[in-house]
């Protein structure tokens, strides 16, 4: 019997990891450049000192979904789309390097380029300060051109250029803060062929449908788990009421 109910307990685990991923999917299905969580379930056995005769669900987020997601003019000069698979460089709240594919970016009171959740972008040589400019504008490469205030119209001055990576030949996974990090805890080094569209966002890959159905398979799947649950204590009532039979 109680391996009945540990058999429901461990898939009710892994029901409520997928839910989760699935819930922050869909929370995040207007964020800006957002990648998909992938979860899945897998087998893991108990050991013991003698036969390893039990398993156990083991439910967790092992990848994102990296299909791009559509690509909407804004307009805005500080609006970058990443072509291909290039990611763009930041730091974490933690001080290292992570990556994300947001490009929606700000110019801070102190001058300090950021994402649209403030994560410093990183540059040649470290996070990118701009100076009072009249006008920006970021080429097709991730240089950063500016107009200094007070300049004369046309003669823009490049003052840094956003770092692009690829993971190509790499190993990355996505953190809770929704950024990707090398696995090894190393940085990316800088992809020369890397570019971005100026004035352009990408929207969020998740499919908003295909993960509400998704949340009402897990839900029913949760539902299923409870029912295994009464239906072992109903059994192990009925079991106890024949041990008491005169």
């Amino acid at each position: 019997m109680d391996r009945f109910i540990d058999i429901a307990r461990t898939a009710m685990r892994g029901t409520m990891a997928r839910q989760s991923a699935i819930a922050n999917n869909l929370a995040n299905a207007d964020t800006t450049g957002f990648r998909a969580e992938i979860a899945n379930a897998s087998t893991r056995w108990i050991g013991g000192s003698t036969f390893n005769s039990r398993a156990e669900q083991v439910g967790q987020v092992i990848a994102a979904d990296m299909k791009q997601g559509a690509v909407t003019q804004t307009g805005n000069p500080l609006d970058v789309a990443l072509d291909g698979d290039a990611l763009l460089a930041v730091q974490a709240n933690d001080g290292s390097e992570g990556y994300t594919r947001r490009g929606d970016l700000r110019v801070s009171e102190s001058g300090l380029l950021t994402t649209g959740d403030g994560h410093p972008v990183l540059g040649e040589g470290g996070p990118i300060t701009l100076p009072p400019a009249d006008s920006i504008k970021i080429a097709k490469d991730g240089g950063i051109w500016v107009l200094p205030q007070g300049g004369e119209a046309g003669l823009m001055q490049q003052v840094d250029t956003l770092k692009l990576v690829n993971a190509t030949g790499s190993v990355i996974a996505k953190g809770t803060d929704n950024l990707f990090r090398e696995v090894n805890g190393g940085a990316l080094p800088t992809d020369p062929v890397a570019s971005v569209t100026s004035g352009a966002l990408e929207q969020s890959n998740v499919n908003a449908t295909s993960a509400l159905v998704q949340m009402i398979e897990a839900s029913r799947a949760w539902e299923s788990q409870i029912k295994m649950i009464d239906t072992a204590k109903d059994i192990d009532n009925g079991g106890a009421s024949l041990m008491r039979l005169d």
